[in-house]
């Protein structure tokens, strides 16, 4: 089975980071990985679209029962709100966070709680996140620790 690695941050989010995570999703895509995430706009969109551009596949798991991004190869349409957060990092096998707001928080600590690696881009600045100073090595310590785990 592919490795899964989600990447997390805000639906509405700057240039910088749209490009960040678009960068992102390209990376986890040239690795071999499924890209997760929660299948909307802003840094969602950008690492779909990256994975995409890669040829790489995009996987969204939706707080609701709408179609998610342009970028997504699958859909699911979860209809629990807040609760697909868990949805989402249970399907991970490491987590990789961009910028992010209260919801990424909230991502980040259902995967800290859950033993699941978090590489941060960008990102709030708490124990258990491991800072990356580069894309390139947040997505290397994500695939070589989603590795480990599968």
């Amino acid at each position: 089975m592919a490795m899964q690695i989600a990447v997390i941050g805000k639906e509405e989010c700057t240039a910088e980071e749209y490009e960040a995570a678009r960068a992102a999703g390209s990376l986890v895509a040239e690795q071999g990985a499924v890209l997760c995430c929660g299948g909307r706009g802003g840094v969602m969109e950008a690492a779909c679209r990256g994975a995409r551009e890669a040829g790489g596949t995009a996987v969204g798991i939706l707080p609701d029962t709408g179609k998610g991004n342009p970028f997504l190869n699958v859909a699911i349409r979860t209809g629990m709100g807040y609760g697909r957060n868990v949805v989402l990092v249970q399907s991970a096998d490491a987590v990789i966070a961009v910028g992010g707001g209260y919801g990424t928080l909230s991502e980040i600590a259902i995967a800290l709680k859950a033993g699941k690696p978090v590489f941060g881009y960008r990102t709030w600045d708490i124990p258990g996140i491991v800072v990356c100073v580069t894309l390139e090595e947040a997505v290397s310590r994500a695939v070589a620790a989603a590795g480990r785990s599968g």
